[in-house]
C-alpha cells in the first residue's frame, strides 16, 4: 500500500498509536531464529500441550478432510488451470447483462448500460439456492449468484476511448479540470454488487437467465443506515439531514453470509474515493486517509456540478453538515446487509459492526437460542481483527438483519503466552468516555479505529478473509503480507520482519463459547518458498504447497480449507514472484497441515470468491484484474499481458469460473 491514488489499494498507512505489533509478540513467544529455521512444529506442540487447544481443533473423525486430488503446478501461462479429472468455465464475466434492456458489452458501452451489466472486478461472492430457505441447501442448478465488484481499472472499463493511448490502470480519459459525467456514471456502475439468476443445462453450462431479482447494486444506490450511528451528528449530509440514508456502497472486497441467509457486501479502501481540501481534517477523515490533494477517480469535478457526483468532495463548504458533504466520508467503511430475493428491499449498513477497512465478515455457526457472533479483520498495515456478539438470541426463521444493530464490538489483543483477549469497544468501558473523545456509542463506531488504538488491540500484518471450521468452530484469519514491518516491531502473531508472504493464523474461543471474551491461539502456516516457510508440523512448504500472500479463506462443509493468494501486480514485477507463479487457490487439511495446490489463474490476476454448490458437485472461485500488469506501453498498442477468458485479442474480463469433476464426484475429494 501506498499514498499513491492510483494504487488500488490505496489506504494509506495510518496507525500511529503505540500498541503492539503481533510481531513482537510472536517472536517473544517462539523466539524468532527458532521460529523460523524449523521450530514451528515444536512451538506449536508446546503451545497445544500448554492452551488444550489440540483436543479442540480436532474433529471426531480424527483424520480431517480427504484432499484427493492431483495438486497442480506452478504456472506462468495465460491460462486456468485445475487438476486432471476436473473441467472449468467462466460464467460471469465483467460486462455480461443481467437486467433491463440486457445491453451487449462493449468497451465503448455508455454509463447507463454499464448499471444493467456485471461489475468490474469481481470479488467475494456467494450461491444462494432458488429455494431461499438456507444458504447451504437447496437446488445445485439453480439460483441467485451474488458478486461483489471492487474497483475499477479506468483503462480497461474507458478502453473504447482510450484505443492507441498509453496509460496506467488509473488513468481515465479525462482527468483535467473537469470529468465527463457519463465517465463518472460508468465508473460508479462498475462498482457495488450484482445479484443474477443462473442456471445449469445438466452438463456444467452455467447462464445468466432473466429473473426479477436480477439487480446491481452500485455506487449510487439509496442506502439505509442501521444501529447506533443512524442519527448520529457525524452521518448527517446534504443527502441525508436526518443522519439516516446515503448513497451507495464502494470498494466491496469480501463479504458474509447471514444465518437467516442474506448477503453482506465489506466495504474496504474507500477512503481514497474521497478529497477535503480543508487545512485541518476531522480524524473521522484523518485516520483513515482521506488526501487533501487528490482521489482515485475525481467524481467530484464531473461537469455540471450535479450532487451525485459532488459528494466525494468531503471539504467544509456551508455552516452545517446538512449543507454540505463533509459527513459523506462518515457514511462509508461498514458492513452492507443485502436481501438477495428482494430486490425492493434497501441495502443496509449495519453499523455496529464497526467502520474500518473492512475485508468481509464471517459468521460463526449458531442454533436457536445463541447470540450471534461475528469476525471481520480491518484490511490495511497495523491494522486489527474485531468480533461482534449480538446482544439478542437467533430464532430460526424469526430472526432478521436488525439482530446486528444491538450487541458489543469487540478488537483482538494477542498475548505473548498464546492467550488473547477481546477488548469492547462500548461507550463508557475500557476509557472510551467523553473526557477521552468518545461523545457516545456512535462516536466509537464512526471511529472504530481510534476507539481500537485506545483500549490497546494488536497491530497485525492485513488481516483478510477469516472462516470458521463448522466442526471445531476455530476461527482462521489470512495476515496477508506488511513489508513495512520492521524487526523492533515483531510479535508472536507477526513473526516475520519485511514481511513479503503472509500467514494464517487460528484461534478457540474460551470453552468453545463464541461469546467468550478470552481465546487461545497459534499459526496454521507461515506462507512463503520452501527455504522460508513453516506448515503446521514445522516443514517446510514443497513444489506442490507453497504459495505467497494468502487472502481468501473459506471452509467447504467437508472442512476442507480453501486459500486463494493476492500477490500484487507490484509484487509480481520482482523476483519474489518467481517461485510462486500466478495467483493460486490451494486447499488444506486443517487438522494434519497437508496444503495441496488446486488451480492456478492466468496471467496479472487474483484469485478470489469461492463457494460450492450444495451438493458439493460446483466449486465458484473469481479471477479478478486479469491483464494487471499490462504495461502503459502495451495497452496503447493492444497488447495485453492477459486475453483471460475470451482469448484471441481480446480485452481481458474479471469473470466468475465454474468448477466440475468430469465424473460428478466432490469438488476436493
Amino acid at each position: 500500500m501506498t499514498d499513491n491514488p492510483l494504487d488500488y489499494d490505496y489506504e494509506p498507512e495510518r496507525n500511529r498509536s503505540s500498541n503492539a505489533h503481533f510481531a513482537e509478540i510472536a517472536q517473544a513467544r517462539f523466539g524468532r531464529r527458532a521460529f523460523l529455521k524449523g521450530g514451528l512444529g515444536a512451538a506449536v506442540t508446546g503451545m497445544f500441550a500448554s492452551t488444550g487447544i489440540a483436543h479442540a481443533l480436532k474433529a471426531e473423525t480424527g483424520a480431517g478432510p480427504s484432499l484427493g486430488f492431483s495438486p497442480v503446478p506452478v504456472s506462468n501461462s495465460d491460462t486456468f488451470i485445475v487438476p486432471e479429472g476436473y473441467e472449468a468455465k467462466a460464467i460471469y464475466r465483467w460486462g455480461d447483462a443481467i437486467t433491463g434492456s440486457m445491453p451487449e458489452f462493449s468497451p465503448a458501452n455508455t454509463g447507463a448500460e454499464q448499471g444493467e451489466q456485471a461489475g468490474m472486478h469481481h470479488d467475494g461472492m456467494h450461491f444462494f439456492p432458488i429455494e431461499g430457505d438456507d444458504p447451504w441447501q437447496g437446488s445445485s442448478s439453480d439460483g441467485l449468484l451474488v458478486v461483489n465488484h471492487e474497483y475499477i481499472e479506468a483503462r480497461f472499463l474507458h478502453a473504447g476511448v482510450l484505443a492507441g493511448r498509453a496509460v496506467s490502470g488509473w488513468e481515465g480519459p479525462d482527468h483535467g479540470e473537469t470529468r465527463d459525467p457519463d465517465h463518472c456514471l460508468k465508473e460508479l456502475n462498475a462498482h457495488g454488487v450484482s445479484v443474477a439468476r443462473i442456471r445449469d443445462d445438466g452438463q456444467g453450462n452455467w447462464s445468466v437467465v432473466a429473473d426479477p431479482r436480477n439487480r446491481r447494486i452500485t455506487g449510487l444506490t439509496h442506502m439505509e443506515i442501521a444501529g447506533p450511528a443512524r442519527g448520529s451528528d457525524l452521518m448527517k449530509t446534504l443527502y441525508s439531514p436526518q443522519g439516516h440514508a446515503t448513497r451507495g456502497t464502494l470498494s466491496n472486497c469480501a463479504h458474509g453470509v447471514t444465518p437467516w441467509n442474506t448477503y453482506m457486501a465489506a466495504e474496504e479502501n474507500w477512503s481514497g474515493y474521497f478529497v477535503n481540501t480543508d487545512e485541518t481534517h476531522p480524524r473521522e477523515h484523518e485516520r483513515y486517509g482521506v488526501r487533501r490533494d487528490s482521489s482515485r477517480h475525481s467524481w467530484h469535478l464531473a461537469e455540471g456540478g450535479a450532487d451525485e457526483y459532488v459528494r466525494f468532495d468531503a471539504s467544509t463548504r456551508a455552516d452545517t453538515a446538512q449543507g454540505d458533504y463533509r459527513n459523506e466520508p462518515n457514511t462509508f467503511g461498514w458492513m452492507c446487509e443485502i436481501d438477495p430475493f428482494d430486490p425492493d428491499a434497501a441495502p443496509v449498513k449495519r453499523t455496529t459492526l464497526g467502520r474500518f477497512a473492512h475485508e468481509g465478515v464471517v459468521f460463526a455457526p449458531v442454533a436457536d437460542g445463541e447470540r450471534v457472533v461475528c469476525y471481520s479483520g480491518d484490511d490495511s498495515r497495523f491494522e486489527y481483527i474485531y468480533k461482534f456478539v449480538s446482544d439478542g438470541a437467533f430464532e430460526r426463521g424469526v430472526t432478521r438483519g436488525d439482530i446486528l444493530d444491538d450487541g458489543r464490538l469487540y478488537v483482538a489483543r494477542f498475548n505473548e503466552d498464546g492467550t488473547g483477549d477481546w477488548l469492547a469497544l462500548v461507550h463508557g468501558e475500557n476509557g472510551l468516555i467523553e473526557e477521552n473523545g468518545f461523545a457516545d456509542q456512535a462516536d466509537v463506531l464512526v471511529n472504530t479505529r481510534l476507539a481500537a488504538d485506545h483500549v490497546g488491540a494488536t497491530k497485525m500484518d492485513r488481516p483478510e478473509w477469516g472462516a470458521v471450521d463448522p466442526e471445531t468452530r476455530a476461527v482462521y484469519f489470512t495476515l496477508t503480507n506488511n513489508t513495512n514491518r520492521t524487526e523492533d516491531q515483531t510479535d508472536a502473531a507477526n513473526p516475520r520482519e519485511q514481511n513479503a508472504f503472509g500467514s494464517i493464523i487460528r484461534w478457540t474461543e474460551d470453552g468453545g463459547d463464541q461469546t467468550a471474551e478470552t481465546f487461545a491461539w497459534d499459526l496454521f502456516v507461515l506462507a512463503g518458498p520452501s527455504d522460508d516457510s513453516r506448515d503446521l508440523n514445522g516443514e517446510a512448504l514443497d513444489d506442490d504447497s507453497i504459495f505467497s500472500s494468502p487472502d481468501g479463506l473459506w471452509f467447504d462443509a467437508d472442512r476442507r480449507l480453501w486459500i486463494q493468494t493476492d500477490i500484487s501486480e507490484s509484487v509480481m514485477n520482482t523476483g519474489l514472484h518467481a517461485p510462486f507463479g500466478n495467483n493460486a487457490m490451494l486447499a488444506a487439511n486443517p487438522e494434519t497441515g497437508e496444503i495441496r495446490r488446486f488451480l492456478t489463474g492466468p496471467m496479472g490476476q487474483e484469485i478470489t470468491g469461492v463457494v460450492t454448490t450444495p451438493d458439493q458437485r460446483t466449486i465458484f472461485v473469481n479471477v479478478q484484474h486479469p491483464g494487471a500488469t499490462t504495461t502503459p506501453e502495451d495497452f496503447a498498442a493492444g497488447n495485453y499481458s492477459s486475453h483471460w477468458p475470451d482469448g484471441g485479442d481480446a480485452i481481458p474480463r474479471s469473470a466468475t469460473v465454474a468448477i466440475r469433476r468430469t465424473d460428478g464426484g466432490v469438488i476436493g475429494a
